[in-house]
């Protein structure tokens, strides 16, 4: 019985503080959500998508956060990009449009600019001193299925998580945040935020068919892309045409530094200097570059990319034993994916060739389009136009990008050509596609 007596004065003794210890935690969860949270918005985007060779409308939701007092807001790529239309509500419930500044699919990173006078709007606080580290709480807000204001708790689970490109939904240039706060469809674009009330990371993705198992971009890589957003409209990167990958791919050799060059674009400034698959990249001006692991290729491609465009940068590279040099001019990177525009006297949408269009379709250059989707039933779809085809020329004419391409689409819908001959890539083979104009029912208006 004094045993039990005494654990249960024990007990007692020890409750009040254990009370206060949660107390004081909880005290701190609601400070740093409030700190934060009045910069919190609502993101209602009216996206341009194309299915099936139509132009279509769709509304979307997604999250962000007021960055000036005047109405810059951060948000994913994927939230705003190629939107029509831009509603976002904040935190008081005030509504007000907002136009896209710019966005980059390689950070999946956008920035909207509020349709507003105001100039006293509240901003959020960024954590750019302190290095992140796994197992410090954070919480993240934002819309999780519509469901606005919202916030999870959770921890740092990796502060440097690779995740392999997917689709258009790419990371060359950074490792990921990794934790178990609820990130949901909704959350996409909202802050993740550490106990001092701080933003370190935006949210962005999660993992498919996991509980609570989400990633953000590190707050340092986002806010380079906004800056260079806001001052510029885009973010301009170099190209030189090369793909990386982490030495243990092809080497059991603990000690052995530099970056396998895996592949090298038959288009690119690399390929034309004489960079070569199976080169090991040593330096990059003269400065040491190691990827032993995955995770290390996202900060060597960005000091290739972070290089100014058209100069002149130097390689040291390790060729069958020995050590060589080679200069290589750098080109401006292009987009992951092209415009796209809807030509609908013809019932089908093409869009730009992309580096990554020519290289699958092993073309000599990048003159022509891509045809993105035919409409059933179209003058395209009639023809035998397919999706995935290439059109080279229009009438023995070549079409060296989309615009000239528009042109000589609209010169023969205007003059009501009655057969308009394609020059078509599909797949190996090189095939005609006569389009007989009026061979369909009429389609809808489009250009």
């Amino acid at each position: 019985m004094k045993i039990y007596a005494l654990s249960i004065a024990l007990l007692l003794a020890l409750l009040p503080g254990c009370m206060t210890m949660a107390g004081d935690s909880d005290a701190r969860l609601v400070r740093a959500k409030n700190k934060v949270a009045p910069a919190l918005v609502h993101i209602r985007p009216v996206k341009e998508v194309f299915r099936g060779g139509r132009r279509q409308e769709v509304s979307v939701l997604g999250s962000g956060f007021i960055i000036s007092r005047d109405g810059y807001v951060v948000t994913n790529e994927h939230v705003a990009g190629e939107s029509k239309l831009v509603r976002v509500v904040l935190f008081d419930k005030e509504e007000v449009d907002a136009e896209v500044v710019g966005t980059d699919k390689f950070t999946d990173i956008a920035v909207l600019k509020l349709k507003t006078q105001r100039t006293d709007l509240p901003v959020v606080d960024f954590e750019l001193d302190r290095k992140l580290e796994a197992g410090q709480t954070v919480l993240a807000l934002g819309s999780p299925h519509g469901l606005s204001r919202s916030v999870s708790k959770g921890i740092v689970s990796v502060t440097d998580r690779y995740l392999q490109d997917s689709g258009t939904m790419v990371s060359p240039y950074n490792t990921w945040i990794q934790t178990d706060a609820a990130i949901n469809p909704g959350n996409s674009g909202g802050p993740l935020v550490n106990l001092r009330g701080k933003v370190v990371g935006v949210n962005a993705r999660r993992l498919g068919g996991a509980d609570n198992v989400g990633f953000a971009i590190p707050v340092g890589i986002a806010e380079e892309v906004w800056s260079d957003i806001i001052e510029h409209g885009r973010v301009e990167r170099s190209w030189i045409g090369v793909t990386l990958q982490e030495m243990v791919s092809v080497t059991d050799d603990a000690d052995r530094e530099g970056v396998v060059i895996g592949d090298v674009d038959p288009l690119s400034p690399a390929f034309e200097a004489g960079v070569r698959p199976g080169d090991v990249m040593l330096s990059i001006d003269g400065s040491v570059t190691n990827a032993r692991f995955e995770e290390d290729l996202p900060s060597v491609r960005k000091r290739l990319a972070d290089f100014p465009v058209g100069e002149e940068l130097t390689l040291g590279l390790m060729r069958a034993s020995q050590t060589v040099s080679i200069e290589v001019v750098t080109e401006a990177k292009g987009d992951i994916k092209g415009r796209e525009v809807e030509l609908g006297g013809w019932g089908f949408t093409v869009t730009e060739l992309t580096p990554a269009i020519v290289r699958r379709a092993q073309l000599p250059n990048r003159q022509g389009v891509f045809v993105s989707g035919t409409r059933v039933g179209g003058l395209a779809a009639v023809a035998g136009l397919r999706q995935g085809d290439i059109i080279l020329r229009v009438d023995g004419e070549k079409v060296d990008t989309l615009s000239a391409f528009q042109e000589v689409y609209r010169d023969r819908i205007e003059s009501k050509k009655p057969m308009v001959l394609l020059d078509v890539k599909r797949g190996a083979v090189t095939l005609y596609v006569l389009v007989k104009q009026g061979a369909a029912a009429p389609a809808r208006s489009g250009d």
